[in-house]
């Protein structure tokens, strides 16, 4: 809540980021400040007596003491409202775009203030109740549509409810009154389309539920061995290289949400610019449409200031809150964490704390905690009980790839999912550079028993197969280091190929390929249930007397290994390869040997 007094201070001493201000009696904990004569955006983190200190979200160069503080009396808030997506933000809710059209510039101006959403545009609303009707928090009033994939929901404001008195049909801004409601004291309440939520506050709902409906990302590898559900929380740490910034793309891409919302915190300029580039080029797999169409991006790269890092992810993660009220199922990508921790410590160590773990502040498993939380999925306020979700999928950049490093540890103990990235996975090409003998899904079960009545029964065990070749494999390889392959059996001959295959047929995938990039579920059972087939047949082929070097050398071989090429409406040339592999394996079998092949 805003104060009707005017609180004002003068700066007692200014480091990078950091600026002490005095005289600010009466100011509160995370109130926004203007610093400075050209009035820098700022954030108070710490209250001693009439001192604060403040994190200022701009650069600090220029400042000098005794120039004024005042305080706005507010926490620092997003604006919600039509307009938010295809918007391209810094990491406290500046519209870039529009920043570089006011200041005719590509340079961001420092103090330059440009509102979040566009106040001269007109939306078309259309309301979906009438005067008269009784109303609660979270009731949809009406709609916009925001973009060709996006119905903007007009919901009554949290804390509010009782009976429509008016409401209007036609285009307004989002500062015109759409609605008006009487509560049951006849305090009157406009409503507009725009709202202010403070970004450190969880967004409330009606009732969280279990993770038990699976986030589908298209990434075999992912989907199939380490799955997300909706609603879930994922870490992807990895050291430089491993490929963290691909696979948060392809999720963004590619993962089964309605609503995607990208944080770039702190990585590199060329890698955003390469998401702001790409995306609106990219089509929605399930519209046709540009993927821009459904994604909110914001950015607060390695050269932009450092304290507005801490500020990106709670501003994403409430935007993605508040399409989650609307019953949309959001997912969240933040890359990457470290950064954002880093920021942290920057700050910690600037205000004298005590430090904890490797310099980080000793609160910072806690704030790693808070983020994450704020993702799940839930029943929403209103009277349709809609259902929405928001996953969060973090990366985490561990210096020199060392994982035991207090982020990396900190994230783990509160994320359900660990995909490990691998630097000589990386290095020999293979990606995702997902590690599958590191990785982890806490979700699996409860996810296995989902696909299990989308696959008769033949998921889980199909999957638990493939995992236990791959594990038996690593065993072997460690024996073929030792004294050579030929002290392997026949039979574990034969786990090593069918290991090899499901690393380069199956776990192996080519973002950049137009056909491989993306796989449906459908496709990945057919295609990882024909690895294990062969791997039976061929077994049992062994068994009587098939020529072990022949059989590993089939035609249908090179057919299996491109099965990741098989488009789509095409997937009966999977289904045929069982015949062709029963057909080849066959003539291999000595006359006379008891085989089932045929």
């Amino acid at each position: 809540m805003a104060t009707d007094k005017v609180i004002k201070g003068s700066i007692e001493r200014i480091s990078g980021p950091l600026v002490v201000a005095k005289g600010m009696i009466g100011a509160s904990m995370y109130d926004v400040v203007r610093i400075g004569e050209i009035g820098l955006v700022g954030e108070i983190i710490e209250l001693k007596d009439e001192y604060a200190s403040i994190q200022a979200y701009e650069e600090t160069s220029g400042l000098k003491p005794g120039e004024p503080v005042v305080s706005t009396g507010e926490p620092l808030s997003v604006e919600l409202g039509p307009g938010l997506i295809e918007q391209f933000y810094d990491g406290v809710q500046r519209p870039l775009k529009s920043i570089e059209d006011a200041a005719q510039s590509p340079y961001i101006a420092k103090g330059i203030d440009v509102p979040a959403l566009d106040h001269s545009r007109k939306w078309d609303f259309e309301p979906r109740l009438k005067e008269g009707d009784q109303v609660s928090q979270g009731d949809v009033l009406g709609i916009v549509q925001e973009t060709v994939l996006v119905e903007h929901r007009i919901m009554v404001p949290i804390g509010i409810s009782g009976k429509i008195k008016k409401i209007s049909k036609g285009s307004f801004t989002v500062d015109d009154v759409v609605a008006v409601i009487e509560s049951d004291d006849k305090e009157k309440h406009e409503v507009r389309m725009a709202q202010k939520w403070p970004v450190r506050k969880t967004r409330p709902v009606a009732k969280r539920l279990p993770p038990v409906t699976p986030l589908t990302t298209g990434q075999r590898v992912v989907d199939t061995f380490f799955p997300i559900a909706k609603g879930g929380t994922a870490c992807v740490p990895g050291p430089f290289g491993s490929g963290k910034t691909v696979i948060q793309h392809q999720l963004a891409k590619w993962a089964e949400a309605q609503i995607v919302v990208y944080i770039g915190c702190g990585e590199r300029g060329n890698e955003m610019t390469d998401v702001l580039l790409e995306f609106p080029h990219l089509e929605d797999p399930r519209s046709g449409e540009p993927l821009m169409k459904r994604t909110v991006l914001i950015a607060n790269t390695s050269n932009m200031p450092v304290a507005a890092r801490e500020a990106s992810v709670y501003t994403g993660i409430t935007m993605a809150e508040y399409y989650r009220d609307m019953g949309y199922s959001v997912a969240l990508m933040a890359d990457s964490t470290s950064r954002w921790a880093e920021a942290l410590r920057e700050m910690s160590g600037r205000l004298e704390e005590m430090p904890g773990e490797e310099g980080y502040p000793a609160y910072l498993g806690t704030r790693l905690a808070s983020f994450y939380e704020r993702a799940g999925r839930a029943i929403c306020y209103g009277r349709e009980g809609a259902e929405g979700s928001v996953s969060v999928i973090g990366a985490v950049s561990p210096p020199g790839g060392d994982l035991s490093e207090p982020v990396t540890q900190n994230t783990l103990r509160v994320t359900k999912v660990f995909w490990g990235l691998d630097a000589q996975l990386a290095y020999q090409r293979h990606f995702p550079a997902i590690n599958w003998l590191q990785s982890y899904s806490l979700y699996t079960n409860k996810l296995d028993e989902y696909w299990d009545g989308e696959f008769d029964d033949e998921w889980s065990h199909t999957r638990v197969e493939a995992m236990g070749l791959l594990e038996e494999e690593d065993k072997l390889r460690e024996i073929v280091r030792l004294v050579g392959i030929d002290a392997l059996s026949r039979n574990e001959r034969m786990i090593l190929e069918t290991a090899k295959s499901l690393r380069e047929d199956f776990l192996h995938q080519n973002a950049f390929h137009e056909t491989d990039t993306y796989t449906s579920m459908k496709k990945q059972f057919k295609m990882l249930a024909t690895i294990i087939k062969f791997h039976h047949y061929g077994t049992e082929a062994l068994k009587n007397g098939a020529p072990m070097n022949e059989l590993f050398n089939l035609p249908v071989r090179e057919k299996i290994a491109r099965m990741g090429l098989v488009a789509e409406d095409s997937l009966q040339q999977i289904d045929d390869l069982e015949n062709v592999m029963k057909e080849e394996i066959a003539k291999l079998v000595p006359t006379g040997g008891e085989s089932n092949v045929a």
